[in-house]
């Protein structure tokens, strides 16, 4: 949660509603002033110098945008309902690698989440039977096995992934493309509620009563793919917003599954054709595990090598007391993403699990 005084928080959520201020203008834009307060009372000649578009710099002052930001303030009293800044310490540090990371999230439910070990799942809203049916057996077992299921609360496979996680007690996170005020599609009230309800969370970047907009949706997906080790396709036809996360994932990096199907179901074509790209081919739940071991090996090819069993250097470092993932990323050396995907591994083998924020060495 945002530790900020009130009046530059007040001012950070004057600026974050202004239209045409992207994450990126936004933050060049306090980096320019220093803060927030000082960008809001800046002279638009100054907004003008930066290249910032006039209709921003005119509607800062404006008694709407006071109004919404007085909405967000109001809304943050409630329980259960946080900001994440970009320069918190609790913002999910896989996320604040993209260059176009959000500046601010509004999370309803445990933010805490974002920061444990996910893989997104996504396919296509008219999903057939078969393709909800595998969304939700591998949500069920991806989230009993210890991962965070991340989704968009859209129709379709979005909604089974969430639902499988439910189904076994686990964790899943919504990345809405509305704001948390505005949820969308409504017919997922009910779903939403139960994600909040077994210590999911809602999560989104939007002002809390933007409506839904269509050019928001790909804008969204950034944010499932980026917090994610990993994304999952399940079904989708090529022409799906879907491939776009997949190859938003890609290109941040993180490791991209499909699902294959039948030839003659248009639902597969999208899958296959990320096979083709390079997208791992998945038929089972081990297949992702493998795809993850790669990942690792990968990203840190100076890594220390695999030790045996009984000696894991961070089962060892827990043995001393337990520790976040951020703790052990600084005393290990390695970095987050293999200490996150390290740990995974460990959990699903039984040998640490998380309490409260912080991993514990089942071994004692």
């Amino acid at each position: 949660m945002t530790t900020l005084a009130p009046a530059e928080l007040e001012a950070r959520l004057r600026l974050h509603v202004l239209p045409e201020l992207g994450p990126r203008r936004l933050r060049k834009l306090i980096a320019a002033f220093g803060d927030a307060s000082s960008a809001l009372s800046a002279p638009a000649s100054a907004w003008r110098a930066l290249g910032l578009p006039a209709c921003s710099a005119e509607a800062r002052r404006c008694a709407t945008t006071r109004q919404r930001a007085a909405l967000a303030l109001d809304w943050l009293q409630q329980p259960g309902q946080q900001l994440l800044m970009w320069d918190d310490p609790g913002y999910p540090a896989l996320l604040a690698e993209l260059s176009d990371a959000p500046p601010l999230l509004f999370v309803a439910g445990d933010p805490g989440l974002l920061e444990q070990p996910q893989l997104a799942m996504v396919g296509s809203r008219r999903a057939s039977r078969p393709g909800l049916d595998n969304a939700r057996a591998f949500a069920r077992s991806l989230a009993g096995g210890g991962f965070v299921i991340t989704s968009g609360l859209a129709l379709g496979i979005d909604g089974a992934a969430h639902a499988g996680a439910l189904d076994v007690g686990g964790k899943t996170v919504a990345v809405l493309g509305t704001g948390l005020e505005r949820l969308y599609p409504q017919r997922h009230a009910s779903l939403a509620a139960a994600i909040c309800a077994g210590g999911g969370a809602l999560v989104s970047e939007l002002p809390l009563d933007c409506p839904p907009q269509a050019a928001n949706f790909p804008r969204r997906n950034r944010i499932i793919s980026g917090l994610a080790l990993g994304v999952l396709v399940v079904e989708a036809s090529p022409s799906s917003g879907s491939l776009i996360t997949a190859r938003l994932a890609a290109e941040q990096g993180r490791e991209v599954y499909a699902l294959p199907g039948s030839i003659h179901h248009p639902g597969a074509r999208g899958c296959h054709q990320l096979i083709r790209e390079g997208a791992v081919l998945v038929e089972c739940v081990e297949h992702i595990l493998e795809g993850l071991r790669g990942w690792q090996q990968s990203a840190a090819p100076v890594a220390t090598p695999e030790p045996a069993v009984s000696a894991h250097p961070l089962v060892r470092l827990l043995h001393a007391a337990p520790a976040s993932s951020e703790a052990l990323a600084v005393a290990s050396g390695w970095s987050l993403p293999e200490v996150l995907v390290a740990l995974t591994e460990l959990e699903l083998a039984g040998r640490v699990i998380c309490e409260g924020g912080r991993w514990v060495n089942c071994a004692g």
